[in-house]
């Protein structure tokens, strides 16, 4: 069971921006964690970061025939992108959406959403760990 793991824009700053928003995790240390979660539940992940909209659609396309689910953090493309929306529609990979924050308990423009239209699940608000629980859900729904 292969996943890929997509972090959108400003995610490779994690550790530094906004620890008070975001955390002390680093963007290579939560790929660490989801490698070996996988492991742990049998799968394999692979993990990217791009802050352009058009390679996260790029490798939302390819993957369609090579991987099983999606989990997604598109970062401030959630609230603005409706190509990723129909990227996401299009390729009919079970994705789970991921928010390291909480958005609805953000700033209201932060509150739309055009990922959860096309995710099986929303995990918001935990944290990197909820990386961890989308890898658990992603498990469950494929099983």
């Amino acid at each position: 069971m292969r996943i890929l793991i997509l972090n959108g824009p400003n995610l490779n700053l994690l550790g530094t921006r906004q620890p008070e928003v975001y955390g002390k995790t680093t963007l290579p240390e939560l790929d660490a964690m989801c490698m070996a979660k996988a492991e742990e539940l049998g799968m394999q992940v692979e993990c990217r970061q791009s802050n352009h909209e058009g390679q996260l659609i790029d490798w939302i396309q390819e993957a369609k025939g090579v991987f099983q689910g999606l989990l997604i953090n598109a970062g401030g493309y959630t609230h603005t992108s409706v190509a990723l929306h129909d990227a996401i529609a299009s390729v009919e990979i079970p994705t789970v959406e991921l928010h390291i924050s909480n958005i609805k308990e953000r700033e209201s423009f932060r509150h739309h959403s055009y990922i959860e239209f096309v995710a099986f699940k929303s995990i918001m608000g935990h944290g990197p760990e909820g990386y961890l629980m989308g890898l658990d859900a992603m498990k469950a729904h494929l099983s």
